[in-house]
């Protein structure tokens, strides 16, 4: 490929995604960054982790529900896959971390870890009601589902072509 044919299909690229995708993108690979990088960092330093959460009253199903959560939904916010789905739970995930280990305002660092995970929180609240955008696995899926829907208009007419026999209902 010359530079000529590179550039031009990079141009064609960017005229068909639009700046809110790609900003969507990148807010969605920086917020799922730190649940990655946290969920492998628990799951890499298990036992010591998990010795840490049980000092702190976690117990180890909510801890490896935690680590499960962390990746899980990070990598669901990071691909775009269940992309509402894995915003919701990492919000809601953040907004307990908040509350239940960042409550002693007196010290400026906790204060500042309860900021930041309310922050994050409301960063994840607005991604579930904004959606993946269309630089996701979402909107492929979504691709591969909406040829789909004519199948059923296919059957309806199928069925209304060919009524049956007699009305079957349901004795309640």
């Amino acid at each position: 490929m010359t530079p000529t044919e590179l550039a031009a299909r990079l141009h064609l690229l960017a005229t068909k995604l639009y700046a809110g995708d790609v900003t969507l993108l990148a807010g969605r690979l920086l917020l799922s960054l730190l649940f990655l990088h946290e969920g492998l960092t628990l799951a890499t330093h298990f036992d010591g982790a998990a010795k840490a959460m049980a000092a702190l009253g976690v117990s180890l199903p909510l801890f490896v529900a935690t680590v499960a959560l962390q990746l899980g939904a990070g990598l669901s916010v990071g691909l775009g896959l269940l992309t509402r789905l894995g915003a919701i739970g990492l919000g809601l995930f953040c907004l307990a971390t908040a509350t239940l280990f960042h409550t002693n305002f007196a010290n400026q660092n906790e204060l500042l870890h309860f900021e930041k995970d309310l922050a994050i929180a409301g960063g994840m609240f607005v991604l579930a009601i904004s959606g993946a955008g269309r630089i996701s696995l979402d909107r492929v899926l979504t691709g591969f589902v909406k040829p789909r829907r004519g199948d059923k208009d296919t059957v309806d007419a199928l069925m209304a072509a060919y009524p049956q026999h007699g009305e079957t209902s349901l004795p309640i």
